[in-house]
């Protein structure tokens, strides 16, 4: 499943959930009227998300970072979602994600 078919899937939660990717990497992806997204409604499609709180830092997302020291603690506003979709390719993938 890719990015937007994820946040599609999910788009009646108001908390999506977080993401695993199939080496372990996790990630919370958000996008609805309540979030830092673009378009900012509750359908999509997604040109930019709010992504929250990886696993681990990833150097794709650190200029987003509302916290450059707490890569692991923070939220990242905005991101557009080809970075993400590379972030998530790069650790393999989602794996059985709801």
């Amino acid at each position: 499943m890719d990015l937007q078919e994820f946040l599609f899937k999910n788009r009646d939660k108001l908390v999506k959930p977080q993401i695993t990717c199939t080496d372990g990497f996790k990630i919370s992806i958000q996008a609805s009227r309540g979030h830092y997204c673009i378009p900012r409604n509750d359908v999509g499609p997604y040109t930019h998300v709010e992504v929250g709180y990886p696993s681990e830092p990833d150097p794709l997302l650190a200029e987003y970072a509302e916290d450059p020291v707490e890569l692991t603690l923070t939220v990242y506003p905005y991101v557009p979602v080809g970075i993400v979709q590379q972030v998530i390719d790069k650790h393999g993938g989602m794996s059985d994600n709801k």
